[in-house]
């Protein structure tokens, strides 16, 4: 890399570019003096990499404005383009919905007008216009309140400059940003409040929904910037390197910004009905997602770090730095009581700027997110953070794994205080497990027992060992159980065992140790059945066609056994040559997989054998998992059988107490889902494609018909003046295109045609899904809450078991927790279980179930559904209930 690319790129970092120290002024000079000697000869390319730079790592942009600031004392000209080129992307990213980079380079203008390259009133006519466009939205003559979420979007962007360069517009323009303020102030009289409805981690059943109404974060933003004016723009978390440069910079011209558009809201729905606006609103909160929704793990007053035992960090930090963790934990106890609201909000938007741009470094995102420009400790914000991306609803931003590793990598950064703070978190979740979603609390689980595996499973579980006084339903005690189902997953039964030699009590929670569940192991078992196996095991091995197994099974055994016996001894001989390994599993279902089709022909056919593949591996969550998802992908397995077994009489009795049958749900839905974003991918790319083919076509057909032009009269008659060998070849180009033409035009319909059926079949299993689902709930719904539902907790603890079912319970008197029972009963948690998994469901598989919605209304949820069951679709789908 380039001298003058590497001082731009590490500028603000303790790097060797900057000897090792972090000095902003040193850093602006030593990059002001290497861009300018090179400003010459490669001006475009410091252009497009300081534009880049400024666009991918945000927390650096005042250092970039600032340098920007005193190019323009020496090069005006320069400076020009680049206002050109930041002119032009931001209108791209208007007109391409590109929510990130449209922040971002509202925040660079912001920088740049702070160190006079832009005239103040242009920003202001920037925000303006913004908030012009969003004011029309939520206008409900002229705009469509269905798209509030772009018009919230738009007056973020407007407030989270104000941290950067408040303070400058409030000096040299105070009357045009109060005008913009007040504009702010008019809109959110008008927008609709935003509930979380659906969308919160935690569900607090304390607080009525009609009664209890937090600020939205727009609000909640507006309410930070106000304090922050309020206290004269003064921050500590933004740097103002400007500042340094002031007298110098005074000098230099400010440039007019060019004027930008904001793109056309979409037309409200014909139908003002509560559906069509629902989907309208879904849509728009796909293309402009709430950024961040916080997640407040440790408590203000007593923070969670605080409380942990000096003894115990030792598991995460060498003896050698217990001192400075001491002292983390007496700055993050005694200073985030005087945290600035604005504070904590600009922190967060560079570290989730690190985390969105840095996605694919992830030891570069780790170095970033620990060297922020700000003055004091953030340890236990940025877990916050990274929590809150982790358990973000509807879903994260990148894959769960993505933030396990920057986790780990940060853990390793800071060995002395980071890991410290994660523990702090984790205790403080399970503390409130049983409030958590149960979409996070499965993100939890799987987060958590894929960090102990980088960390040898090392972990005080000896404070968890009470979870085995707490019934088997119980959220605590089936979360740790699960955890150490995942972590056999990841390592094996020995060695997790090991880890929890602590507390040997524990393995109770424990999976089971044996391997598969083999019917015919030995003579002892049914003779017949036995003898059936032995045969087709000596026809696999024999290398026996698939068809020579189904002639052998039509011919000899389901007409003397019947076709029960076949598809158990077929299943189970199979599944035990396939269980040595997946490859072995692969193997066995790609040769035989025509077997089992043919004797398994029907839905009622594939439930029994969903069945069989559940017995024989009943050791094995995880294989059992994989194997029907295999069964699925060779089409020996229906989605609809699926859903048909899980909520089978004989598995809904497991629903509160483990994760193993909604496993198999989840991957059933998403090979679904998944195979409708393939064929929607595939059709675009075909249409693409189409678009191709017919320029082809016409670029073709063009030169031949310009070929045929020149004509030549000979003997009078006309003769072409090419040369004939060319115009064969124009001829067969022409041919050959239209032929390409029609071939993709034949793969487009052909996959359209898949894409329908697919679709149909997927109207179908959410309808059976949501038919079970009702089918299990309507009557315990009813029997356990009786028909107005659950209001409160203290409404739940009231229908609890009777005192004889339940063992006496020592309630933790700080906390309000039960340390040796449970205070809510089998049914209640059952029911609560089943809507929990209904909610999240619906929430995360919203836009394929909008589309039927109408259909579900007449169906499904009747005038006589019951109000808890319509609450858990309602609120993963964010449509508020009416009064009833």
């Amino acid at each position: 890399m380039s001298s003058w690319r590497s001082f731009i790129l590490r500028i603000g970092e303790k790097s060797s570019e900057y000897g090792g120290t972090i000095d902003f002024k040193d850093h602006i000079d030593a990059c002001f003096g290497a861009v300018r000697r090179e400003l010459e000869q490669s001006q475009d390319e410091i252009i497009t990499f300081l534009l880049e730079c400024a666009e991918q790592l945000p927390h650096k942009v005042p250092l970039y404005g600032t340098l920007i600031g005193l190019l323009n004392l020496d090069n005006e000209d320069f400076v020009k383009k680049i206002l050109e080129r930041t002119q032009k992307n931001l209108q791209d990213a208007l007109d391409s919905e590109d929510c990130n980079k449209i922040r971002v380079s509202l925040r660079f203008l912001t920088a740049l007008m702070c160190s006079k390259v832009i005239q103040p009133s242009s920003l202001v006519v920037v925000f303006e216009t913004l908030l012009s466009s969003a004011a029309t939205i939520v206008d409900d003559e002229k705009g469509n309140p269905a798209w509030q979420a772009r018009a919230d979007f738009y007056i973020t962007c407007i407030l989270s400059c104000l941290p950067w360069g408040g303070s400058e517009l409030g000096e040299q323009i105070p009357e045009e940003i109060e005008r913009v303020m007040v504009g702010i102030e008019a809109y959110l009289s008008i927008r609709r409040h935003v509930s979380d409805v659906g969308l919160s981690v935690f569900e607090d059943m304390n607080k009525s929904d009609k009664l209890h109404v937090e600020k939205d974060f727009v609000e909640d933003l507006w309410g930070r910037i106000q304090d922050l004016s309020k206290n004269s723009w003064k921050l500590e978390s933004v740097p103002r390197p400007h500042l340094l440069y002031e007298a110098q910079l005074v000098a230099g011209k400010s440039h007019d910004f060019g004027p930008i558009s904001c793109p056309e809201h979409p037309d409200a729905p014909e139908e003002l009905s509560e559906i069509s606006f629902g989907r309208q609103k879904h849509e728009a909160e796909l293309k402009y997602p709430q950024r961040i929704r916080r997640l407040n793990i440790f408590s203000a007053s007593k923070t969670e770090v605080a409380k942990l035992d000096i003894r115990r960090l030792n598991i995460y930090a060498q003896s050698s730095v217990l001192f400075s963790i001491a002292m983390l934990i007496l700055f993050i106890t005694f200073w985030r009581q005087d945290l600035q609201p604005i504070d904590r909000f600009v922190v967060e938007e560079y570290l989730l700027d690190v985390l969105f741009y840095l996605n694919g470094c992830r030891k570069e995102c780790a170095a970033c997110m620990v060297g922020l420009p700000v003055p004091f400790r953030y340890e236990y914000l940025m877990a916050e953070t990274i929590f809150s991306q982790l358990l973000l609803l509807p879903q994260p931003p990148f894959k769960p794994i993505y933030y396990t590793l920057v986790i780990i990598d940060l853990c390793k950064s800071l060995p002395g205080a980071f890991p410290a703070v994660v523990a702090g978190a984790v205790r403080a979740l399970f503390d409130r497990i049983s409030e958590l979603d149960m979409e996070c609390r499965t993100r939890l689980i799987l987060w958590f027992s894929h960090h102990l595996s980088n960390f040898q499973f090392i972990w005080p579980w000896e404070e968890w060992a009470y979870v085995l006084e707490l019934p088997k339903w119980a959220p605590q005690r089936v979360f740790v159980q699960e955890v150490l189902d995942r972590e056999v997953r990841l390592s094996y039964w020995d060695k997790v065992k090991q880890s929890i030699e602590s507390t040997p009590a524990l393995e109770e929670l424990l999976p089971p140790k044996g391997g598969p569940d083999f019917r015919y192991g030995s003579e002892d078992d049914d003779k017949t059945e036995y003898a059936l196996s032995v045969e087709l095991n000596g026809m696999v091995k024999g290398r026996k066609t698939a068809r020579d197994v189904i002639i052998w099974l039509q011919d000899s055994v389901i007409p003397v056994n019947g076709l029960d016996v076949a598809l158990r001894v077929v299943v189970h001989t199979l599944l035990d040559i396939g269980s040595k390994s997946f490859t072995h599993l692969i193997t066995v279902l790609e040769r035989y997989g025509q077997v089992i089709a043919k004797i398994c022909p029907s839905e009622e056919t594939h439930i029994m054998l969903i069945e069989e593949v559940s017995s024989f591996w009943k050791n094995s969550a995880q294989t059992t998992a994989i194997t029907i998802d295999r069964m699925m992908g060779y089409r020996l397995i229906s989605n609809l059988a699926i859903v048909k077994w899980v909520f089978s009489s004989s598995n809904i009795k497991l629903f509160h107490t483990s994760d193993r049958l909604w496993e198999i749900l989840r991957n059933a839905l998403n090979k679904t889902y998944n195979r409708i974003s393939d064929l929607r991918k595939e059709i675009n790319n075909l249409k693409k494609s189409v678009k191709q083919a017919e320029e082809s076509v016409a670029r073709a057909k063009s030169e031949l018909d310009a070929a045929e032009t020149k004509l030549m009269l000979v003997d009078g008659e006309p003769v072409v003046g090419e040369n004939p060998a060319k115009m064969k070849r124009l001829n067969l180009n022409v041919e050959k295109t239209r032929d390409e033409e029609v071939s993709v035009r034949e793969s487009l319909e052909s996959k359209e045609a898949l894409l329908a059926r697919a679709l149909e079949e997927n109207k179908a299993l959410f309808l059976s899904l949501y038919k079970n689902f009702s089918s299990v709930l309507m009557e315990r719904l009813h029997e356990t809450f009786g028909e107005r539902g659950l209001e409160s907790t203290a409404d739940l603890e009231a229908m609890a078991v009777d005192e004889e079912d339940t063992p006496a319970m020592d309630m933790d008197k700080e906390n309000g927790s039960s340390k040796s029972g449970y205070a809510i009963g089998e049914k209640e948690q059952w029911c609560l279980s089943t809507l929990a998994y209904l909610k999240a469901f619906s929430r995360q598989y919203a836009s394929e179930i909008w589309p039927h919605m109408d259909l579900l209304e007449v169906e499904v949820l009747t005038e006589s559904v019951h109000p808890l069951f319509r609450k858990a679709v309602y609120s993963g789908l964010r449509l508020q209930l009416t009064d009833q």
